[in-house]
């Protein structure tokens, strides 16, 4: 029967069933495939956009009249807005190394000591350690493509001018193109300049010192009161004298030094142009999200606006009612719509998490030198940038993701940019660090409604390394209290900033000590314009028991680092700087084109 069968050119049994088989493979094999390509295209991707020194009065969603922010605006409205979501830290470099590594700054040796609290040098060695886990860095394990666009102020190298140890690529990222130190006045020609003026006054004080000393040891040797070495007296002088000649030629070269944009581990551009940067800024950004369109990445939109120095584009300058300030932040609206209708074009919108914020509050010191107010608004808030009055630590958070978070909900609960990390790290399925305290909370219970309660009960203020306020939202409780030990002296009196010292100080006479704390309820006053006393509180030291309770708790889980905002980390090493040309004390150039950048769609 088996050889009729084969005569016949019919299949026999046995044959039937073998390729049964190898259809029953195929079948198990395509379906596999098809599972593993559905599951690399259900990772969500995420954009998260930062804005620097941005105001959370100057966002229309968040009570703005005046200022146009009709795309930033519309997160709120197809997404969710955090009404008390705060920055870790006031000012830039802790602020930002918290959000990556999700963990007060203090526990990385992010925070000073001294006067200088960010990285001001590019040629300094200090920087967000190695050992330190982002969350880019876990995606990046995932599979992700993670690219950041903008401004990093988190360091450079260490040892040589090209170890790159502190680069955006030692921590998770696959793609670059911004500045590794930050904007400054001195960065824009005309705008003025906050260190080499700083810097100026000291050297002619140092020198006023320096001839009025020589004159006293002349007098004296003349009268024979005092026999004076000369020789050693000579070679101080000269000694000094190199090193006045020295920091002048550094002082001149100041903007060609420092203000560098790089593409990856390249100096592109140096001295970096502020002409239509926000555009080529956003042309980066899109062409980041058009090459990884087809698998899951992570596009961290960090702006230099509306740090000074101020700029914008042609198409953008006069058009707002509040000065260049207004411009710059009209144009990054410009931008983030840009971004936002990229998403739709791709279709990506519907998987991917875009989450909006400010690094800190409004730099309200920010004048510029004609007396315009290049500083932002913080609301109803008290203080601003490098404060932690509310002006200077509660931002904007707002977060969008279409078919998965509600449209139009707000949470008032408490939370923190450093939330980012725990809750990127679950959604993506990477593994928490067990190797150390992560201080964030995951987000996506209270954003989706499963909680109602948020997970911070207790949220520490650190001005620089000094432990300043803290807050304390009680479970099953309406009110969030919080004390401040000590605050800033504001300049002149009544001012809502420190004008004398462009931004605020951390210690000495810049503060003032309050022993009990001020304590104030802000759930009944957000703006801190009425401390609590006991017979205002009846359970006024209950709650300052239980706060100073939780300080000495979390004092007892800091376990001590190498402080990367020390001087010598801070200071400008020569063997350190990042020079494009190769004759070093020219350190000029710009292959980034310098063009401008025509995107879809039409300036609002």
């Amino acid at each position: 029967m088996r050889e009729a069968a084969y005569r016949s050119g019919l299949p026999s049994g046995i044959d039937i069933l073998r390729n049964m088989k190898i259809l029953l493979a195929f079948l198990l094999l395509h379906l596999a495939i098809g599972n593993l390509g559905q599951s690399a295209n259900t990772q969500p991707s995420y954009v998260f956009i930062m804005a620097d020194d941005l105001g959370i009065g100057d966002l229309g969603c968040y009570g703005n009249t005046t200022l146009r922010t009709p795309h930033i605006d519309s997160l709120a409205k197809d997404g969710i807005t955090l009404t008390q979501h705060i920055a870790a830290a006031a000012l830039c470099t802790p602020s930002r190394a918290a959000v990556l590594t999700g963990r007060y700054p203090i526990r990385s040796g992010m925070t000073s000591f001294q006067k200088i609290g960010v990285y001001i040098f590019a040629a300094g060695s200090g920087g967000l350690p190695t050992n330190e886990t982002t969350f880019v860095k876990l995606l990046q394990e995932q599979g992700y493509s993670t690219g950041l666009i903008g401004k990093w102020h988190l360091g450079l190298n260490c040892e040589s001018s090209e170890d790159h140890c502190h680069h955006p690529f030692r921590h998770g990222f696959d793609y670059f193109y911004g500045l590794p130190l930050t904007n400054l006045r001195n960065c824009k020609p005309g705008a003025g300049d906050v260190i080499v003026v700083g810097a100026r006054s000291r050297v002619r004080i140092t020198v006023q010192i320096a001839i009025l000393a020589l004159f006293t040891a002349l007098l004296l040797d003349f009268l024979g009161l005092v026999r004076v070495p000369w020789r050693a007296l000579g070679f101080i002088f000269l000694v000094g004298t190199l090193l006045l000649i020295v920091l002048l030629l550094f002082f001149s070269q100041f903007r060609n030094l420092n203000c560098i944009l790089m593409r990856n581990r390249r100096v592109i551009q140096q001295p970096f142009s502020c002409e239509n940067l926000t555009q080529r800024m956003t042309s980066e950004a899109i062409a980041f999200m058009e090459r990884n369109s087809d698998r899951p990445f992570l596009l961290f939109m960090s702006f230099i606006p509306v740090h000074t120095a101020l700029y914008a584009s042609p198409d953008f300058i006069g058009k707002s009612k509040h000065g260049l300030y207004g411009d710059s932040v009209e144009e990054m609206d410009w931008s983030v719509g840009q971004i936002l209708a990229s998403l739709d074009r791709l279709n990506l919108s519907s998987r991917t998490l875009v989450y909006f914020t400010s690094d800190q509050g409004a730099h309200v010191e920010e004048i510029s030198d004609s007396g315009e107010v290049h500083g932002g608004w913080n609301g109803i808030y008290k203080g601003g940038k490098s404060t932690n009055w509310e002006g200077g630590i509660r931002v904007p958070g707002l977060l969008r993701w279409p078919g998965v978070l509600a449209a139009g909900k707000s949470v008032d609960e408490l939370t923190s940019n450093m939330d980012l990390f725990p809750t990127i790290v679950k959604l993506s399925n990477a593994t928490m660090p067990t190797d150390r305290i992560i201080d964030g909370h995951d987000l996506m219970p209270l954003l989706l409604g499963e909680t109602q309660q948020s997970e911070h009960e207790f949220l520490f203020h650190y001005c620089n390394s000094y432990l300043s306020a803290v807050r304390w939202h009680p479970r099953h409780s309406s009110s969030t209290w919080k004390a401040h030990f000590f605050t800033p002296i504001f300049n002149p009196e009544g001012a809502q900033g420190c004008f004398d010292t462009h931004v605020c100080m951390c210690y000495g006479n810049f503060i003032s000590w309050h022993d009990p704390p001020l304590l104030y309820d802000l759930s009944r006053d957000p703006t801190e314009s009425l401390p609590l006393t006991p017979a205002s509180e009846p359970q006024y030291h209950q709650i300052l028991q239980a706060m100073r309770g939780a300080v000495e708790r979390h004092r007892g889980n800091l376990a001590p680092v190498p402080d990367q905002l020390s001087v010598g980390n801070v200071i400008w090493k020569p063997w350190l700087q990042p020079c494009c040309s190769t004759a070093w004390e020219q350190c000029h150039c710009d292959s980034d084109g310098n063009r401008s950048t025509e995107l879809n769609g039409t300036t609002d």
